[in-house]
């Protein structure tokens, strides 16, 4: 019987660079990684990558095969006092010029300014190597002084070579599923539902095997359709990394966009019971505000943003209030995505006019020699006008009758709608 008390997944965990599956990009032969772990001369650095790819396992492989002593910290779970307690451990490590011990961070993009800062001196003095784990792009997640300090390998998702390896690795060699009878005979639903995530993949095929055996002592016949109606029957649909994750997060943005609060308060409660992270959902809310809101509301952008940084400075479980509003203000608003469609229509007409020259008028002129070219000519500044306007040709003369913002049918843009139409005189004839 399969042992309770440890997980398929831990227990086909490699320990060594031979077993590892996967990443060959760095850890393959004359790798860029590899060669850094062979020459015993490992930078800090960040890997980035989606859920069940390595990246835990390789930080620790890398620890094992270097002898270094390895320190983990999941960035869920531990504050600044964590980070102080296990870098003074560290430095405890230094004597006999033995090499930096690893400080392994798992979802490092979760930690905040504060934490990320406490890093920052060890890093740079080498009291620790790090190696950050996360699932966002570092670019916006981490700070940029510990960021400059780490190099960032990108990790991919698992293929299906990679995939049919891990689960005959796990048929032959678990000390547990090789006693079994059990036959593979379809692998698609298991490969789908994995979603290129070796950890999914291995709790997938626990599941549907232990399944079987409290059902059967016979040999079991793994399909696709014994896959899917276990998973529907034991598991809850909501997966924050895999399809679900997709469907969700679509079904809210557009209830919002659909104006239905009802609807995105339920979809938000979804991602929110299956631990889909705050920031990502108050990110996707941040560019809705934009996209299908806009001018109709310029507001709606405001508080988006306001409830972007709430988050990251308040933290869970009360994030999940400050989300609730934001959906139900956004959802609440009326809609338009003039905005989306005009830069839209802007870069359409870029591709197809060119690189036009910008009109003289409105050149900068530093030079003497520029201001002889005429560049700023007969400019007219519009604060010297009355109501701090007047007509002036913006556009490149080519393309100076085309419209590319389109004010829609809401209470604020029919207002830009009306003030464009007067100023302009015909330019815009909105009316």
């Amino acid at each position: 019987m399969i042992s309770p008390n440890q997980p398929l997944a831990d227990r086909m965990r490699p320990s060594d660079l031979a077993d590892y599956v996967g990443q060959e990009h760095l850890v393959g032969d004359k790798a860029i990684l590899r060669a850094s772990i062979e020459n015993n001369n490992i930078p800090s650095f960040i890997l980035w990558g989606p859920p069940g790819v390595g990246k835990t396992t390789l930080a620790r492989i890398i620890a094992k095969k270097l002898n270094r002593t390895f320190f983990q910290l999941s960035a869920v779970h531990s504050g600044v006092k964590d980070v102080r307690e296990t870098i003074e451990k560290a430095k405890k490590q230094q004597f006999f010029n033995q090499p930096s011990p690893v400080l392994f961070i798992d979802e490092i993009h979760r930690f905040n300014k504060a934490q990320q800062d406490s890093l920052l001196g060890s890093v740079e003095m080498g009291v620790v190597t790090l190696i950050g784990a996360t699932t966002e792009n570092p670019s916006f997640e981490v700070i940029s002084p510990l960021l400059s300090r780490c190099q960032v390998y990108i990790l991919k998702p698992l293929g299906k070579y990679e995939l049919e390896k891990i689960l005959d690795n796990a048929l032959k060699k678990d000390i547990f599923l090789k006693t079994l009878p059990v036959e593979v005979i379809e692998t698609n639903a298991l490969f789908r539902l994995s979603g290129g995530d070796a950890r999914k993949l291995m709790n997938i095929l626990e599941l549907v095997i232990t399944t079987q055996l409290t059902a059967s002592q016979q040999k079991i016949v793994i399909t696709d359709k014994l896959v899917m109606d276990i998973i529907q029957e034991k598991i809850a649909l909501y997966d924050k990394n895999g399809e679900q994750h997709y469907d969700i997060i679509s079904a809210f943005i557009k209830s919002i966009r659909g104006s239905d609060p009802n609807a995105a308060v339920y979809w938000l409660a979804r991602m929110v019971e299956g631990g889909e992270d705050p920031k990502f959902i108050a990110r996707r809310m941040v560019i809705l505000a934009s996209e299908d809101i806009g001018l109709a509301n310029p507001n709606a952008l405001l508080l988006a943003t306001s409830c972007f940084e709430a988050v990251n400075l308040i933290g869970w479980p009360e994030s999940r209030i400050i989300l609730s509003e934001t959906a139900i203000y956004l959802a609440t608003s009326p809609k338009s995505n003039s905005s989306i469609m005009a830069i839209d229509n802007a870069l359409e007409l870029v591709k197809e006019s060119g690189d036009l020259p910008v009109p003289l008028n409105i050149r900068n002129a530093p030079t003497s020699l520029m201001k002889e070219l005429g560049y700023g000519k007969n400019y007219k500044y519009a604060h010297a006008y009355e109501g701090n306007f007047t007509q002036e040709q913006f556009m490149p003369e080519i393309i100076s009758s085309k419209v590319l913002y389109e004010p829609q049918e809401n209470e604020k843009e029919l207002q830009i709608r009306k003030r464009l139409s007067i100023i302009w005189k015909g330019k815009y004839k909105y009316l």
